[in-house]
C-alpha cells in the first residue's frame, strides 16, 4: 500500500511516533486538520493518534487528495472529508465538518480552517489551545490577522522551521513541481526557457531543478534582495513583461495573486505552458485567461489547452498546485521533516498551553535541531561533536588575536 511505502521513507517521523506511543502527550486532544490528504499525511495522522489524539481531516486543496489514502484512513476509523476534484461548495462543507468536530488544536495548510473559525465560529475559540500552519501563504495570512488584532489563539509557524522551509519548500517543491509539469505535459525541459516567478525558498528550488534538467532559467521578482540572489546564483533576472515573450514554461511560486495576467498571456509563445506551485489557484489569473480565450479543451490528464489570439497556450493542473494536482506532491522523505514539525508543534502547544499568547510563534531552535538530528540518524549519518575546549571557547570573549 502507498501509505506503507511512504512510511519506510519517513524514518524521522517514525521515531517521533515511537515516543508518542509510550508517552501519549496528546491524550484527550481533538486535532482538526486541513492538509493535503496524501500518503505522507496519513503517516502524520497515524503519529498523532499514537500520541493519544482523536483526528479529523479534510483537504486544503480541491485537487490534492489521493482517494486511495482517504479511503484507507476512513477504514481505519479516522474522520475523513475529502476527495480529489471536489467542488468549491464541497470544499467549504468539508472544512465545516472539521469545525463541527470542535478541535482543541488545528493543523492548517493555507489558513482556511483558522480563517473560517475566526470569521464564523468564534464561539469555539475559548476551547482551542492553538494551531499549526504549514505554508508560507498561511503564515502571510496569519501575520495579517495579527496586524488587524484578529488572531485569537496562538499559531505555531511550522513553515518557519529550517527543517521545513529550507527542505520542504526548497528540495520538495523543486522536484515535485517539475514532476507535476512533466506528468501533465511530457515536455522536455532541456533547452527550454523556464521562467520562475518568485525567488523565495520554493522559487530557488524550482530554478535549481530546472537548471539541472537543462533549462535556461529566468527569474522575476519584486524583492530587491531575492532578485540579487537570483542574479548571483547565475540566473537571468528581468521584469515579467520582458520574460513573457521568452518563456516556454512558466512556474508561479510567489504567494501573491495574478502574477501572470492576460497582458502577459497575449505575448507568450505558441505552446507556452503555465503552472502554479503556490498554495492558491490565483497566481495565474485563470478568470482572465478564461475570458481571453476563444476556445478550451482538456488534451491530457490535468493539462488544458487554451486558444488565445489564435495561438495555443497550456495550463497544467488547472492553475492549482501542480505538484499535487498532476503528481503526488513532495517525496516522503522531505515530508517526514515537515510532519515531525507538525507533530512536535502539537506537543509544544499542549505542554505550554497556559503560557502562550494569541500570536504567531516559532518552535524553539532546539526542537528544529532535534528534527534535523532525527533525519541524519534515519539517513545513517554521523556528525562531529564539540570538544570541551571548543565549548569553552565559544562561551568566552577574552581570547582574541
Amino acid at each position: 500500500m502507498n501509505i506503507e511505502v511512504a512510511r519506510k521513507q519517513m524514518g524521522a517521523l517514525m521515531e517521533v511516533k515511537k515516543r508518542f506511543e509510550t508517552e501519549k502527550p496528546l491524550q484527550g486532544m481533538r486535532i482538526g486538520m486541513a492538509l493535503h490528504v496524501t500518503k505522507e499525511t496519513a503517516n502524520l495522522v497515524d503519529t498523532l493518534r499514537a500520541g493519544g489524539a482523536e483526528v479529523a481531516i479534510t483537504g486544503c486543496n480541491p485537487l490534492s487528495t489521493q482517494d486511495d489514502v482517504a479511503a484507507a484512513l476512513a477504514e481505519d476509523g479516522v474522520k475523513v472529508y475529502a476527495h480529489k476534484g471536489e467542488s468549491n461548495e464541497d470544499y467549504y462543507r468539508f472544512l465545516n465538518k472539521i469545525i463541527e468536530f470542535k478541535p482543541h488544536i488545528t493543523i492548517d495548510d493555507g489558513c482556511d480552517l483558522v480563517t473560517e473559525i475566526h470569521t464564523k465560529h468564534e464561539d469555539l475559540i475559548p476551547e482551542i489551545i492553538g494551531g499549526c500552519e504549514e505554508t508560507t501563504t498561511g503564515i502571510i495570512r496569519l501575520h495579517s490577522m495579527v496586524r488587524d488584532n484578529a488572531l485569537k489563539f496562538p499559531m505555531v509557524a511550522v513553515n518557519d522551521n529550517k527543517t521545513k522551509h529550507l527542505m520542504d519548500n526548497y528540495y520538495g517543491t523543486g522536484q515535485s513541481t517539475l514532476d507535476g509539469i512533466i506528468r501533465a505535459s511530457n515536455i522536455l525541459f532541456a533547452g527550454k526557457t523556464l521562467v520562475v516567478l518568485g525567488y523565495g525558498s520554493c522559487g530557488k528550488g524550482c530554478a535549481l531543478r530546472g537548471r539541472g534538467m537543462g533549462a535556461n532559467v529566468i527569474v522575476t521578482e519584486v524583492d530587491n534582495f531575492c532578485a540579487l540572489q537570483a542574479q548571483m546564483d547565475g540566473f537571468r533576472v528581468m521584469k515579467m513583461e520582458d520574460a513573457a515573450p521568452l518563456g516556454d514554461i512558466f512556474i508561479t511560486v510567489t504567494g501573491n495573486k495574478h502574477v501572470i495576467r492576460p497582458e502577459h498571456m497575449k505575448v507568450m509563445k505558441e505552446n507556452a505552458i503555465m503552472a502554479n506551485s503556490g498554495h492558491f489557484d490565483n497566481e495565474i489569473d485563470m478568470e482572465g485567461l478564461e475570458a481571453l480565450a476563444s476556445g478550451k479543451r482538456r488534451v491530457r490528464h490535468y493539462f488544458d489547452e487554451y486558444i488565445v489570439d489564435g495561438k495555443v497556450l497550456y495550463v497544467a493542473g488547472e492553475g492549482r498546485l501542480v505538484n499535487l494536482a498532476a503528481a503526488e506532491g513532495h517525496p516522503s522523505e522531505v515530508m517526514s521533516l515537515s510532519f515531525c514539525g507538525q507533530a512536535l508543534a502539537c506537543e509544544y502547544l499542549v505542554k505550554n498551553r497556559d503560557n502562550l499568547k494569541p500570536e504567531v510563534i516559532q518552535l524553539p531552535a532546539e526542537i528544529d535541531d532535534f528534527i534535523a538530528g532525527l533525519q541524519l540518524e534515519a539517513m545513517g549519518l554521523e556528525i562531529d561533536e564539540l570538544t570541551a575546549e571548543q565549548l569553552e571557547y565559544l562561551k568566552s570573549w577574552q581570547e582574541g588575536t
